[in-house]
Formats: C-alpha cells, sequence, structure tokens
C-alpha cells in the first residue's frame, strides 16, 4: 500500500448489494453505504490495501470491526478480509439453508457486516468449512496445504497490505481448529510472500512480486489494564511481560454513523450475522468510562514500532502504515531473528537484524538492548542504507551463569540514523535447561509444536499447557520426553511429582548418554488412587491437577509443568433382555449407574430446575442403549424434521461414542445429536436424530437400525426423557470394552430464535465436543472384545465456489482480484462484447480467447434473477431468460474459468 503519512478520512465502495438494510438498534445511525461499480469500466488494477484480516470463516473479523472502522474513518487505513471458507457446515438460525447455498448467504451477511468499517473487499478462498473441529492437522487435511497457502500468498501479494491481523495459531484448550490452521496459515504467508523462492510460479507466470508484509498480529491479548475508557490504551500491562500488546479504544465516535461510539457500530455490524444466531446481540455501554479496548499481540514484525501504550488509537500502526512521531520512514526495516529460541545460561546466541529501507538513511547504526547480566557483541554501524537492498548486522549474545528456566526475555534491536528518525523491534528467546523433559504431548500439540519449530514462532507454544487425560480410578503411562539443548553429552534423573490422589509406580527414573540435540524418553506409571477426586471442571483450577517434571542435568536440574485431566468413569452392564425403545423405563430395563450430566462447561449459569439431567446405560452383544432424564424449566425453539441438525440451537442432547477411546479427534468418532422433538404435527412431533461432526455426518441414512424414543411433558412443561438404540454396527471401529470413549452433553434454550444459553454435561471442559481424549470412560465387562476395524471418515465435500457468487464476481470487476484466489486469467481472455435486452431475456455475446466455462448470472444487487453456465471453445451468445421484468440496478455477472485461473466481469443493465 502507499504509506500514509497523514490522517485521512476515506470511505470508499466497491459493491452494491442491496442485500438488506443493517438491523440497528438503540440509537440509530446511517446505513453503511456502497458506491456502485460501473461495470463495463476498466477498474483500478490491482485493489491497494492497508490492513487485512485473515479468518477461517464469515464473522471471524466480527470483534475488530470497530477498530477496522476507526483506522478507516479517521486514519485512511483501507482494509481487506480473506476468509478461508464460507461458514458451510455452520448452524442456520434463520432458514433451511445448508451446504453451498448456506455458504453464499453467509458471505452476504459478511459483507453487509464489514461495510459498517468501511470494508469492501472479502477475498473467499473456497475451501470446505466441514463442522466444527478443535484438530488443526484434520483441517490441513480437509483444505489442502500448500493449496491454501498458495492461494494466501497470492492475495497477499496482489492487494499488498502492510498489516496482517489474525487468529489465535496457539493448540490452546478449546480453540477451533479451522481458527487455529487459517493463523497458521497467515503466520507462513506472512514470511511466504516475500520470498521468491515460494511459489514461484506467482513472480513468473502471474507476473506477480514478492512482498514483504511489514507485521502480523494476533487478535487479543491477555493482561491488566488500570481503566477502561481512552486510557486503556495506555495502561495496559500484559499477562506475560516479553509480549507487545498494542490496544485501540472502542469509544471512538464515529462521525460517519452520526456520532455513535465504535463498540456500538461494531454491535450494528455484528447483528448481521443473522444466521449465526448473532441478530439480537446486546448493545454495549455508552458511558465512555466504561468502555474498553481492543487488543492485538505482535507475533512478528520487520518494521519497527512504538511503545505499545502510546495511545492514539494506532500504536500497531505506526512503523507500517503511519510513520510514527520521530521514527523512520515508512518502508524501513529492522527484523530481529535470533537463531535459537532456547537460552541456556552462559551459551551464546546468534542474533541476525535484517535491515532494508525504501529510501537511502545516512548515518544508520543498529544496537542491541538485552536483559540485564547479558553481554552483547558486534558492530551495528552501517553506513548508508540503500534502497531495496537488505543489509544483515549480526551479533553475539551471551546470557549470564544462571537462567531462570522458562522465563521469556527480549532482546530490542534499534536503528539510528544521522537525520531520518530511529525506530525499535525486537524478538524473543526463551531460557532454557540444558535437558527438558516434558509430558508428551497430544497428537494436535504435537504437531502444532512442530510447525511453530519449522517457523521459528516458538513463542507461540508458551501458551500451550502440556496436557494428558486420566480415568478416575484409573492407571496409565505417562510418557515425558527429553531433549538436549546443551553442548555435552547429559546423564541425569526424571522424577515426576504428582499432586495428592495420584500415585506414581517408580517416581523417579534414570537417562543416559544423551547426545547434543538428541531426544529420548521415560516412562512412568501413574494410578488415580483417590477416586473421590472431582473429575472434569468439577475440579478446581478449572480441571487441571498440577504436576511437575524435574530433570536433572550436569550442574543441576529444572522442573516444567504438566497437567492432568481426570475424566469420570462408568461401567456399563449387559442387559438381561434388550430394553424396549419406546421413551418409558421398565422394570431393571437399565442396571447401570446413574450418571450426573447437569455440570455446566459452556454458557450461563443456571440452577437445577433450569437444566439438569441423568443418563443410564446397558447393551447388549449388538448395541448400546441410553435413557436420559432431562429436567428443564422452559422448551426453546422446536425444528422441523426436515431441519434436525446442528445442535447447538435448541434443546436436545449430544451423545458421543468413541469406539477405542483414543481419537485425537471427531472424524474417528460417533457423535448423535438427539432432539426430543419436532415441529411435525401430521406425524406427532417425534424425536429426532443426526450425527453431528464425527465419522459419517448426516442424517438416519448414516446410522440405519438407530432407534430414538421420547416423553416430553406438557402442562406444564418441566423437561423431557429419551431413549436411544445405538447399533454397535454403525460405529466407526469396534469397541475396546477396556476402554471406550464416551461423553454426554445437554444443549438448554430457554428461547424461540434458534440460539441455546447453557451447556451441561458428563466430562465437560472448555471445547470438549472436540475433544475425544477428554471424554469420559466407560466399560464394558461383558461384551467381547474384537480386534480394531476402523472406518475411513466420510466428510462433506460441498463448498461454495467464488465463480459461483454473484457477489464475489462484482467485487472482482471492480478490484481486480482474481474469484477465489485463483491466478487471474490474462486481460482479454473473455470480453462482454455486447449485451441485448428485452422483457423476456437478456443476450451477452462473450468474445473468448481461450476455452473455458462461463457461469453468467443477472443480479439485481440481492438475488439471481437468471443464471445460466456454458462451455466455451470460440465466441458465443448465451441467453438468459427473464420471469419478468428487468428489477432497476440489474447488473450482468460474468465468470471465466479456466484451468486454475479465474476473472470477473459485469456490466450494467440498468
Amino acid at each position: 500500500m502507499k504509506w500514509r503519512t497523514t490522517a485521512t478520512i476515506a470511505m470508499c465502495g466497491l459493491l452494491s448489494l442491496g442485500l438488506a438494510s443493517p438491523v440497528q438498534a438503540g440509537s440509530k445511525a446511517s446505513s453503511p453505504k456502497h458506491s456502485s461499480p460501473k461495470p463495463g469500466d476498466k477498474a483500478i488494477k490491482p485493489v491497494d490495501l492497508d490492513v487485512m484480516f485473515i479468518g477461517a470463516h464469515p464473522d471471524d473479523e466480527a470483534g475488530q470491526l470497530g477498530m477496522l472502522g476507526y483506522w478507516n474513518e479517521y486514519h485512511g487505513m483501507k482494509a481487506g478480509v480473506i476468509t478461508t471458507t464460507r461458514g458451510e457446515g455452520g448452524g442456520n438460525a434463520t432458514g433451511l439453508e445448508e451446504g453451498p447455498e448456506l455458504g453464499i448467504l453467509r458471505e452476504a451477511e459478511e459483507r453487509r457486516a464489514v461495510a459498517y468499517a468501511g470494508i469492501d473487499h472479502i477475498y473467499n478462498l473456497d475451501a470446505l468449512d466441514f463442522w466444527y473441529t478443535a484438530s488443526a492437522p484434520l483441517t490441513e487435511e480437509v483444505w489442502g496445504y500448500q493449496e491454501t497457502l498458495s492461494r494466501i500468498v497470492r492475495v497477499l501479494r496482489t492487494t499488498k497490505p502492510e498489516v496482517i491481523l489474525t487468529m489465535n495459531p496457539s493448540a490452546t484448550q478449546g480453540n477451533h481448529g479451522n481458527h487455529q490452521k487459517s493463523a497458521m496459515l497467515a503466520v507462513e504467508a506472512f514470511y511466504a510472500a516475500a520470498d521468491p523462492k515460494a511459489f514461484p510460479e506467482q513472480i513468473k507466470n502471474e507476473g506477480l512480486k514478492p512482498w514483504r508484509v511489514s507485521r502480523i498480529f494476533q487478535t487479543g491479548g491477555s493482561g491488566t489494564t488500570g481503566t477502561n475508557g481512552p486510557a486503556c490504551e495506555t495502561t495496559f500491562t500484559p499477562a506475560e511481560a516479553s509480549n507487545v500488546i498494542f490496544g485501540t479504544w472502542q469509544g471512538y465516535e464515529s462521525a460517519r454513523h452520526d456520532g455513535n461510539r465504535w463498540n456500538t457500530v461494531q454491535t450494528w455490524a455484528r447483528r448481521e450475522y443473522v444466521s449465526q444466531g448473532w441478530g439480537n446481540s446486546s448493545f454495549p455501554t455508552t458511558n465512555p468510562a466504561n468502555i474498553g479496548c481492543n487488543r492485538l499481540t505482535l507475533i512478528d514484525t520487520r518494521t519497527p514500532y512504538p511503545a505499545p501504550n502510546v495511545g492514539a488509537g494506532t500504536g500497531a500502526l505506526q512503523g507500517a502504515t503511519l510513520r510514527a512521531p520521530g521514527g523512520l520512514p515508512l518502508g524501513t526495516e529492522v527484523h530481529v531473528r535470533p537463531q535459537k529460541w532456547e537460552a541456556l545460561a552462559g551459551q551464546p546466541i546468534k542474533v541476525d537484524t535484517v535491515l532494508y529501507s525504501e529510501k537511502a538513511i545516512t548515518g544508520a547504526k543498529v544496537t542491541l538492548d538485552v536483559p540485564a547480566g547479558w553481554r552483547v557483541s558486534g558492530n551495528g554501524n552501517v553506513g548508508t542504507l540503500t534502497p531495496h537492498k537488505q543489509v544483515v548486522k549480526s551479533f553475539t549474545v551471551t546470557p549470564p551463569a544462571q537462567v531462570t528456566v522458562g522465563e521469556r526475555f527480549k532482546i530490542n534491536a534499534t536503528l539510528t540514523s544521522k537525520k531520518d528518525g530511529s525506530g525499535t523491534s525486537s524478538a524473543r528467546v526463551q531460557g532454557t535447561a540444558p535437558v527438558r523433559g516434558t509430558l508428551e504431548p497430544l497428537e494436535e500439540i504435537a504437531d502444532f509444536r512442530e510447525w511453530s519449530v519449522r517457523n521459528k514462532t516458538q513463542q507461540l507454544d508458551a501458551l500451550i499447557e502440556s496436557l494428558l487425560s486420566i480415568p478416575s480410578g484409573a492407571t496409565r503411562d505417562v510418557k515425558v520426553n527429553l531433549t538436549n539443548h546443551g553442548t555435552r553429552v547429559e546423564s541425569g534423573t526424571v522424577k515426576l511429582n504428582v499432586p495428592a490422589g495420584f500415585t506414581v509406580a517408580q517416581q523417579q527414573l534414570s537417562y543416559s548418554g544423551l547426545q547434543p540435540g538428541a531426544r529420548s524418553s521415560v516412562t512412568f506409571t501413574v494410578t488415580n488412587s483417590d477416586t473421590s477426586l472431582p473429575t472434569s471442571n468439577r475440579a478446581p483450577d478449572n480441571g487441571a491437577y498440577r504436576v511437575g517434571i524435574e530433570t536433572s542435568f550436569n550442574g543441576g536440574s529444572a522442573i516444567e509443568p504438566g497437567v492432568f485431566n481426570l475424566v469420570p468413569t462408568t461401567t456399563i452392564p449387559k442387559a438381561a433382555t434388550a430394553p424396549v425403545v419406546d421413551g418409558h423405563v421398565g422394570h431393571d430395563e437399565y442396571s447401570g449407574e446413574v450418571i450426573d450430566i447437569s455440570t455446566r462447561w459452556e454458557g450461563t449459569a443456571a440452577p437445577a430446575s433450569d437444566i439438569s439431567g441423568t443418563a443410564q446405560f446397558t447393551h447388549t452383544d449388538d448395541a448400546l442403549y441410553g435413557v436420559f432424564n432431562i429436567t428443564d424449566d422452559v422448551l426453546g425453539s422446536v425444528l422441523p424434521a426436515v431441519d434436525c441438525k446442528r445442535p447447538r440451537r435448541n434443546d436436545n442432547i449430544e451423545l458421543g461414542i468413541d469406539p477405542r477411546g483414543n481419537s485425537a479427534n471427531t472424524s474417528t468418532v460417533f457423535n448423535a445429536a438427539l432432539f426430543p422433538i419436532t415441529n411435525d404435527p401430521a406425524n406427532g412431533n417425534p424425536p429426532c436424530f443426526a450425527r453431528e461432526r464425527d465419522n459419517h455426518q448426516g442424517g438416519p441414512e448414516t446410522a440405519p437400525g438407530l432407534q430414538i424414543a421420547s416423553v416430553v411433558t406438557s402442562n406444564p412443561y418441566t423437561g423431557y426423557r429419551i431413549e436411544v438404540k445405538i447399533p454397535f454396527s454403525v460405529l466407526p471401529d469396534n469397541i475396546d470394552p477396556t476402554r471406550m470413549g464416551l461423553n454426554i452433553l445437554v444443549n438448554d434454550s430457554d428461547t424461540q430464535d434458534l440460539s441455546s444459553q447453557t451447556r451441561v454435561g458428563w466430562s465437560t471442559w472448555s471445547g470438549v465436543r472436540a475433544d475425544p481424549w477428554r471424554w469420559g470412560s466407560a466399560i464394558l465387562p461383558d461384551l467381547t472384545a474384537r480386534p480394531s476395524a476402523p472406518k475411513a471418515p466420510i466428510m462433506p465435500d460441498t463448498a461454495a465456489q467464488s465463480v459461483k457468487s454473484p457477489q464475489t464476481i462484482l467485487q472482482s470487476s471492480a478490484d481486480g482480484v482474481a474469484p477465489g484466489g485463483y491466478a487471474a486469467l490474462p486481460d482479454g481472455t473473455v470480453k462482454i462484447k455486447k449485451v441485448t435486452k428485452t422483457n423476456s431475456k437478456v443476450s451477452v455475446e462473450l468474445k473468448v480467447k481461450k476455452s473455458g466455462t462461463a457461469r453468467v448470472f443477472v443480479w439485481d444487487g440481492e438475488r439471481v434473477v437468471a443464471e445460466t453456465t456454458a462451455n466455451l471453445s470460440k465466441d458465443r451468445t448465451l441467453v438468459l431468460p427473464l420471469n419478468g421484468a428487468l428489477p432497476a440496478g440489474s447488473s450482468l455477472l460474468v465468470s471465466y474459468e479456466r484451468g486454475d485461473a479465474t476473472t470477473g466481469l459485469a456490466h450494467k443493465l440498468r
């Protein structure tokens, strides 16, 4: 983007979608307006942006729109949004649309919402939104790693933003795997877009050039602020002292929106995501003293930045798109790159400072500032920093003889000049012992840690606790991984310190001959000896039983933390006679223990009279039977039978079964949503079920033989009972009767707007729906064990496509970015030669240079009036019949696709 040094006010628009006026409440302000493109006019190509948000779904950017709107209105920042999927796998609180149809609907919602912030550029990458998962590896498998990354890089190289905002890339508890993967890809794209060796075909064949994004942020930030109000920008203290976190007050007034504050405008925007149940989002305070800040946490930066508490709402931009007072010219880079993340006592670390500028900077010199007691050597004199020529100045940084293990340290690099100002940037390292012993990570966490090492972003790993689950009363192996970060062969011991209620068969184990850079492990046997300890989040500290791993080495020892999660267990007896699935529990039909499923894990706290329940199970040789008694005070929305899916919208039960008890994600489990009632009076308003987020998501056809019955109370309504039979044949694998994973979650809705307020269950943790490793454990002592025979997951496979989205085509025709993030077809590959219209039809003559697929739409700004698709190899006239008068403001839109390249054209009809 062309950098700015003075503030401007801009409200540019591209699209005239007319998709419905924004929902507004409270003090009403003017709706966002778009200036229509003039189809047929030559577009300014490509659009040049300042800021790019990269997320997974429409609505992921919702919490940043107040900040982005403020930057746009008062500092001239033009932002765009890369949305990896269109959210086809999400719920729908407004209708029956699903799959691609829902994706196009959600795209329209997103466009209306971001328009409040002056954003007109949304780039959908056409990746598939399959279902909620906490697994980034599964997301990568479905999306395709190289393909998705290449499209993000292409959009960045085309639109040239200086700043990237993204989500949390870390494998933290409950983090949506799609959010995590989109953020991981954003981080990789930050580096790849600048690398001419990355996706070289974009440079050689498409005419793009490497683009050096200035910095990348993760949205949000942990810490404390001295006060709300404007001072929230200047009084923030990060929870981790080495983090660089900027704040932008949400209370700035918007002249564009009739003086309303941006936190209110952001809520109007949020209400546009109606299909996600946000149409009635409550409005925030209007008292300036109580309005807080948006936070952004720095992941990496090539450019110097100001003190994070600089204020004015623009600290995150200064040095990147706005020149800081006394700062270096925009386009000047000071990228600090330590060659090691691990800082060992007394062991030197090479630190490179990568310098670059757009203009000559005389008298340039770079110096390092390190923590007290650390030493620096190296020559930082540059002289004149020549434009467009990268200079690397290397230093040696040596930590002191004593370094706190696990503490992160900041290394600051300051570039000074003779007359062009100065600027500071930074990087971090972490104090590390020569030998580090850590709990063996879960598969998803191990994948993330390997990724963070490859991309030299290990600071993101520091957000993640090492977790292992142990069933109540059970024994399991606990593996401790050992890594030698030092320069000598090490031998020593590892001691596992466990909390009260747990025992270790042999608390201390030895290791020997561990070479520098090598890895090894020791394995302990741990038992939960006190079965009275509370399980799940019923335990203190949100269910974290903390352990210490004490590892000795030559000259000392260090302790690393870890966490045990204690999960509930039950024994499921075999039935003498199979229960009759009728919703009525007969004598001795269920002899298993009564399981309390009333613990809240998400949503609003509620008394037992509002939502609580119990469950019981039994089994035969070929099926699992369960009965659930739910106490509830209000029956929420009742869905029609055709809409029996997406359980987070009303009252229902989710039953999850992990047959082998070892699934890393829900693609290898069975999970059924059990609805007690449907709005189907012709058939007696029966219950229904759907498989959700599992090995074969879908309706009854995915679980032949499953039976469900219910009793729903009335006059007064006090709750419901559901009884279910699940044939073992529909499970994704044979059951391991010693450790079958099991969970029961209850969604409670007290409203009629297709939203649930409280969620309770049995094994309850943040994000537990997608974490089968933290489900409860069930033992079936009378079931014959059979070897594993897994079924391959059947994933949804229909994503909305940009070449089929009139909204995207219209934008592409105006901003010059090819639909879907694909390569742009060469200019002139297809042209609209002539358009004629009558009362009954629209005809368009297309002139083509190369064969491809044309998709043509008559679009009135809200709906498709007519459409046709044709494979073309030569010029051709396509006819689109009309069923009535052509609406005012209609346009003819054309997408053209050839191989992996696309383009969009537009022509105004009336």
